[in-house]
Formats: C-alpha cells, structure tokens, sequence
C-alpha cells in the first residue's frame, strides 16, 4: 500500500517572468512588461501539476531561507502537496529569468540556487519517502549524482519517469530505470549524443529504447507525442488550442502521464490524458497558476 501516487525530487524555482515582443539577439537590449514573480521550477511545477489533478503527491527539493523559499512552500501547501521532504537553506532559492513573446514562446535561463545543494545524502535520509510512493519523476535541475541516487533508492515495485530536462548525457544505470524517459526533439538528440538516429520521432525513440530505458515518450508541441515500448510506436495527436503562455506546459504534461501510469493507464492513454492536460496549461499565463484540475481538464 502506498501513501503517495507519485514522488518528485526536483528543483523549486521563483520564476521571474517578463513578456517581450521579441526576444533580444546578442548585445541587444529590447523593453519589456512589469515584472512578474511566480513560484515555478519543474520539480515543484509537477508536484503541484499533480496534487491539481487529484493525485497524492510530496516533494523532495530544497529552497533556501527567503522570500521566495517561502513562496514556493506557499504554493505547495496551497495545492495540496506534502512538503516533508522540502529542506530549507544551504543557499538562496533557485531563480528562473523567464521571457514570453506574444506566441507563448518562452526563453528561460536558470540560476539554480538551492537546487544545486540537493544531495545523495538527502535522497538517502528521505529513504521512507521512497519506500511510500507508488512513482518517483525527477528532472536534471538538480545534480545529476543526485538522479542517481533516486535510481537507487527506488522501492521495489515503484516505477521511475526522468524528463532529462536541461538535457545532458546520462548514465546507463539511470537510462535503465526509465520507464518512461520523456524527451522533446533537442533533449532526444542531446541524450542519443550524436548517434546515427534517424530524421523522425520514432527514429529517434527506436534508438533511445537500445540505450536502455524501458519506455520512451518523444513530446512533438502541435504535433502531440509519440510512446515507445518494446511492443511498438504509436502517436498520440495534439489537442488544438490557442496558445497563450507554454511555461510549465511540458511539466504539467509529465506529472499527468506519471500520475496516470501509477494508476494502471497504458502508456498510449496516460500520454493521451498528459496531452490534454497540457493543452489545457498553455492556455493561461505562469506555470502553476495554469495548471488544470481534474473537472477542468474533464470539462475541456
């Protein structure tokens, strides 16, 4: 019996986001609107993601002592998240310089603060949190020796879903336990390092799967998604919206398809359910503000 349905060790960032025409080219300065502050971070913007749509979920991140430390704690607790894992201080909260152009595109550079400071041994000392969740997702935010330590701490039975988000190569230990390892067209050509892959999404799955992971999901923005296992490929078709703000939008989509595999979905209906999830996401503004309930996603 598991207390959570799905686990996120992450990073928890203040998303400070301004909105721009266009974005700047090199040396380039461009004017902007009013600043504003949000609590963001893919790991802490799962968790919510998840704890909206009605799944029992903790977070394991570490934020630092201030404002936006507390701001994120905030925002947790608000959704419904359980923050026993969250550890506080060491350095100052991640933060996320974000800029939108009027298309929902966003450029996003992360100074990531406290969540460098998130370590092996606090993945060891949160053993309990591990041993009560049915699906641990993590993201690269925070060290990779850190990821590796989920892997290992993982509770038999559980099931582990890395979105290697930003992407850098990974070792066979972690790409194992992958089930799935979701992947947008730069992380996938990242990770397959150069290898000879094809031009086209299932290309590209069909090698990621020889590196090891049990499952693959390639997320295609307007052209929805494809899902790979070892019995085959299938595309998963976008849900037309028009699109306001996509920050936060993949996140929503992996904490959807988590929670959703944890429950016993395919992977084809999870990343089915995770597509509409995120449609929903990008049609408001932030990141965690624009996650949608379960009723809204049903409702749309």
């Amino acid at each position: 019996m598991y207390d959570y349905d799905l686990l996120v060790v992450g990073s928890a960032n203040a998303d400070l986001v301004i909105g721009v025409e266009r974005r700047p080219a090199a040396g380039e300065t461009v004017l902007g609107s009013d600043l504003a502050v949000h609590p963001g971070g893919k790991g802490a913007n799962q968790a919510v993601a998840a704890a909206r749509l009605g799944a029992s979920t903790a977070l394991l991140a570490r934020v630092g002592d201030d404002a936006h430390g507390r701001l994120l704690l905030d925002s947790q607790r608000a959704a419904g998240v359980d923050t026993v894992g969250v550890l506080v201080g060491g350095a100052p909260t991640g933060v996320a310089l974000i800029t939108v152009d009027p298309s929902g595109d966003n450029s996003i550079v992360v100074s990531p603060g406290a969540n460098g400071r998130l370590t092996p041994d606090d993945v060891r000392a949160a053993g309990s949190l591990f041993h009560a969740s049915r699906v641990v997702s993590t993201q690269l935010e925070i060290p990779l020796e850190t990821v590796r330590e989920v892997v290992r701490a993982l509770a038999p039975g559980s099931r582990f879903v890395l979105n290697p988000s930003p992407p850098r190569p990974l070792p066979t230990e972690v790409l194992a336990a992958c089930d799935p390892l979701i992947v947008n067209e730069h992380e996938a050509k990242v990770i397959l390092g150069g290898a000879a892959a094809g031009d086209t999404p299932e290309d590209w799955a069909r090698v990621l799967l020889a590196k090891g992971p049990r499952s693959v999901v390639v997320t295609l923005g307007a052209r929805g998604a494809l899902v790979a296992d070892a019995g085959g490929t299938a595309r998963v078709p976008a849900v037309p919206v028009e699109a306001v703000d996509t920050t936060g939008a993949g996140d929503a989509f992996t904490a959807a398809l988590a929670w959703r595999l944890g429950a016993g979905a395919s992977l084809a209906d999870a990343a089915a359910y995770a597509a509409r999830v995120g449609a929903a996401a990008v049609t408001k503004r932030g990141a965690q503000e624009s996650f949608p309930t379960a009723a809204e996603v049903a409702a749309g």
